[in-house]
Order: structure tokens, then sequence, then C-alpha cells
């Protein structure tokens, strides 16, 4: 497996833009797909909303390998499924993202990627695993109270990342 992470990043900054505040985001201030609260545990101390708005893509960087893409071992699963799992992982928490994999890759669902979830995920064709990856995270999406204000651009993103892991399968 070819390390993948920096090409991923980029991939997830494409979906998370810039700097949003939106009042039924429970995420609350948010940049780059980093919430204030996130930041502010990934530096230790409290930060200011103007602090949120002036990060940048090398800021959040670290973070991102650290507690997403490391996480979710990013680097031991095969291409396109890595993409599928990280971005995951960044909308809806590294725990959510390990057991919507173990639940497509047909393991027990313990929220641990340990060595029957590798082996289990690299006996799966790739493209296959990562659409029922994505079929999961829908489905995981649409039974969330603010659907109703964001369902549509998550279906979007899906839809994109559901794509783009198909086209990184080399």
């Amino acid at each position: 497996m070819k390390e993948n992470f920096e090409q991923c990043f980029a991939l997830v900054l494409k979906h998370e833009g810039g700097y949003v505040d939106h009042p039924k985001d429970p995420g609350g201030a948010t940049n780059l797909g980093c919430t204030k609260a996130a930041w502010e545990a990934w530096v230790g101390r409290t930060v200011t909303k103007d602090e949120i708005k002036a990060l940048k893509p090398a800021d959040v960087m670290p973070l991102y390998r650290k507690k997403y893409w490391d996480a979710v071992r990013g680097d031991e699963l095969p291409e396109g499924v890595d993409y599928a799992v990280f971005d995951l992982a960044i909308n809806s928490g590294p725990s959510r993202a390990i057991k919507i994999l173990q639940s497509a890759a047909n393991v027990p669902v313990d929220g641990v990627i340990g060595p029957a979830t590798l082996a289990a995920v690299r006996s799966i064709e790739p493209v296959a695993l990562s659409e029922k990856i994505c079929d999961n995270r829908n489905a995981f999406l649409q039974n969330l109270s603010t659907y109703s204000t964001f369902g549509k651009g998550w279906s979007r993103r899906v839809s994109e990342v559901r794509n783009m892991a198909a086209n990184m399968v080399g």
C-alpha cells in the first residue's frame, strides 16, 4: 500500500472548505473541517473564533494526520478505502468511521482496527468495500437530526467520495 495521506488530505479540504459557524451545526465555529473544540484540544488552550478563521491547511495537517488518518490506520488500508474511511472520520469521528468500516467488512464491530479487521479489509475488492462504506455512511447520516439542514450537502459529499475512492484504486 502506498502512503496516500497527502492526496487524501487535499481531497478532504475540497469538501471542508473555509470558515463556517452555522447555528444548526453542533460543531460550531469550524475552518478547514476543524472545529473550535478539536483545535482547542489539539493546542491545549481556549482559542477565539478569529484564531479558527485564521487556520491554514499547514496548521491543521498534523492534527488530521494524528487524530484521524493514524486513528483509522490509513497507511494500512487499500487505496480508495483509505480515503473513504479518512473522509468519514473527519466528518463523523474516527470511532464511527472504524465501526462503519468494520460493518462493511463483515467483522465484529468493536471500534478498533486490529489484525482481523485489516485481514478482512484486504480480502475485499477495494471499490466494492469503499462503496459499501459510503452506503453505510449515508444510512448513518440520514438518521441524524440535522439531516434536513445539511443532508443535501452530505449526500453530495458522500457521492463524490464514492467516485474518487473508486478512481484511486490502482
